[in-house]
């Protein structure tokens, strides 16, 4: 259903074990950024109605699952640690030159956001079924749905937006890039790393 080219090797499932503090701490600001992205797409695209509407509901769901994260670190006893660099995020963001129109400035950037609700929610997935921590597995299982939704949700706003055709060829480039990417990672206990 993701379209994801690479999926994640599970055997990622057990470095995650090994440091749950930190991959707490990695999604918590997975989530915060996730806000920060919903709200910079309002303040750059307000004439975008139907866009600036989901992206408000968005910024409260994407608050309250920090609130849930940071909150899962709080009862675990530990305190939410620095934000760190997110390869994934930094190098996917060189896929698609700079410039352009304000329409495919914003259809790259749905994209993005398409794919990286693409690769949490199979992450996501993951920990749902793999982790020995049951409390834990089914905390990731109720949010993995949230994060099919806003993957479908950018993608189809880039559809709309953009021409089509042209979307899907860029999704289809995009996903490729992103497997390149991927072959790389999941080696460390972070959400896309």
């Amino acid at each position: 259903m993701l379209g994801l080219k690479l999926p994640t090797d599970p055997r990622w499932v057990n470095i995650v074990e090994k440091n749950i503090e930190e991959i707490l701490t990695d999604h918590a600001f997975c989530e915060q950024k996730a806000t920060s992205t919903a709200i910079s797409l309002i303040v750059s695209f307000p004439e975008y109605t139907e866009l600036v509407q989901e992206m408000v509901a968005l910024v409260k769901e994407e608050i309250s699952h920090f609130k849930m994260v940071h909150d899962k670190i709080l009862e675990r006893g530990w305190t939410l640690g620095r934000d760190r660099k997110d390869e994934y995020v930094i190098q996917l963001m060189k896929f698609f030159p700079k410039g352009g129109s304000r329409t495919t400035q914003l259809v790259h950037r749905l994209l993005y956001a398409a794919l990286i609700e693409a690769r949490s929610c199979e992450r996501f997935r993951l920990l749902s079924e793999e982790l020995e921590d049951k409390e834990l597995a089914t905390f990731y299982r109720n949010l993995m749905v949230s994060e099919a939704n806003h993957y479908t949700m950018f993608l189809g706003f880039a559809r709309q937006y953009g021409e089509k055709k042209e979307v899907d060829a860029k999704w289809q480039q995009l996903l490729e890039y992103e497997a390149k990417i991927m072959s790389d990672l999941g080696k460390k206990e972070t959400v896309h790393g």
